[in-house]
């Protein structure tokens, strides 16, 4: 599964610790996070990371270009709850997309929790079969 990560600046330590806490499930994925939160989790946790640019300067936007492609399975986005009008825009647009394009999206550690577990447990494997570009769905094109 491919998984984005995102943490905003007040949350990026309750991040690295999740990672921590999840690393042995979350090793087996594919990972990618904005530059911050990426480094700042794999210099915790030895994970590999892909990653992008930094949140403000053009991160978050990667990551909605790769959920508008169905490159992103699960995103876990790790956000200050108080409203910061500068980001709105860009976080509305996030979960939108999130939820035109069916990703499970966890918001804070509670949901997190759930869908790391849900990943390891195999019932978030539907995944493959909606994600056109899943080696599940490429195999099944070369047969065709």
């Amino acid at each position: 599964m491919d998984i984005a990560i995102i943490a905003d600046n007040t949350k990026k330590e309750l991040m690295a610790q999740f990672c921590i806490a999840y690393c042995g499930i979350l090793s087996r994925h594919h990972l990618c996070a904005t530059q911050i939160t990426g480094k700042y989790i794999q210099e915790a946790t030895g994970l590999s990371i892909e990653m992008l640019m930094s949140g403000s300067t053009g991160g978050v936007e990667q990551i909605l270009s790769r959920i508008s492609y169905d490159e992103v399975d699960v995103l876990f986005y790790f956000r200050d709850p108080e409203p910061d009008t500068a980001y709105d825009e860009t976080e509305h647009n996030l979960l939108r997309l999130c939820d035109v394009h069916n990703v499970p999206v966890a918001t804070n550690i509670a949901t997190a929790e759930a869908l790391v577990m849900a990943l390891d447990r195999g019932t978030l494997d539907w995944r493959e079969f909606v994600n056109p570009r899943s080696e599940y769905n490429l195999k099944r094109r070369r047969k065709i």
